[in-house]
């Protein structure tokens, strides 16, 4: 019988944010995953707790994902952490989950602390429909290029940065997405020197002139308030998947209306004549 892959979330930050069960399966399973196993020694050393340690991080994912999934069919348990949050989400896992859930093994989750989500519910910015864009390249102008993709998006935005590129970036959603665009840049989030910023692009570009930034840095960007909306297709699609997961008709219509501020009439009508 194979063994269970946990996706285990660890702090981002502060020590006093692992949870109990957090700490029981990485004291259970048989080998732990890290993406650098001098820091989980450091966590598993802080909880009490000595594991059997292998690496997963970006450069050997694709081979390692092999190997951990022989462990697994051996009946052995694996654990993946990565540096901090959850693992999977711009750190190495997905390969290993979608592999595991290919050949029918088991993977359970122990939900943990993100940065991502820590940033986005502390900025002050609409939280109830956001979209997550890891790291932007690195490269000027490809960074831009991203942005120029995000103008009309009406999501807020949540974005992973470099202290190193926070100005650059900064710059580069003024100058793409407007200078008066609202931003939350967090860093040190949970730490002793946890700061949140909010202003404008504008603004906080130029606050973070000459000023050098350390630790781990999210931007959070708030979303577009005029662009094109969706075509009534579209619209009507959407509601459909609503109707599908047991929303009734006009429920739907009035929902997706909400959240393109469009008419509900529309959509509701679109619907009624697809019967």
């Amino acid at each position: 019988m194979a063994g269970t892959l946990h996706l285990v979330g660890t702090p981002i930050g502060n020590l006093g944010d692992v949870s109990r069960r957090a700490k029981e399966t990485l004291a259970r399973v048989d080998l732990v995953a890290a993406e650098d196993t001098r820091r989980a020694r450091k966590l598993l050393s802080h909880l009490g707790i000595r594991a059997e340690l292998t690496t997963l991080f970006e450069g050997n994912e694709r081979a390692r994902t092999q190997t951990l999934l022989d462990v697994l069919r051996d009946g052995r348990d694996v654990a993946v952490i990565s540096d901090a949050g959850m693992p999977g989400l711009s750190d190495p896992g997905y390969r290993l989950v979608r592999a595991c859930a290919e050949e029918g093994i088991e993977v359970r989750v122990v939900p943990g602390p993100s940065a991502a989500i820590a940033a986005l519910v502390v900025s002050g910015l609409p939280s109830d429909r956001f979209v997550f864009e890891g790291f932007l390249p690195k490269k000027d102008g490809e960074r831009r290029a991203r942005l120029e993709a995000l103008a009309t998006e009406r999501r807020t935005i949540v974005l992973f940065e470099s202290p190193r590129r926070v100005r650059a970036t900064l710059e580069a959603v003024a100058s793409t997405l407007g200078p008066d665009r609202p931003v939350s840049v967090a860093r040190e989030l949970t730490k002793v020197h946890e700061e949140v910023l909010r202003g404008t692009a504008e603004e906080l570009a130029r606050t973070a002139e000459g000023e050098e930034l350390r630790g781990e840095v999210v931007l959070v960007i708030g979303g577009a308030t005029e662009g094109p909306a969706p075509e009534l297709s579209e619209l009507v699609e959407e509601a459909a998947e609503l109707i599908r997961a047991g929303w009734k008709k006009r429920e739907a219509a009035a929902e997706v209306a909400r959240r393109h501020d469009v008419s509900t009439n529309a959509i509701y009508r679109a619907l009624l004549e697809e019967r």
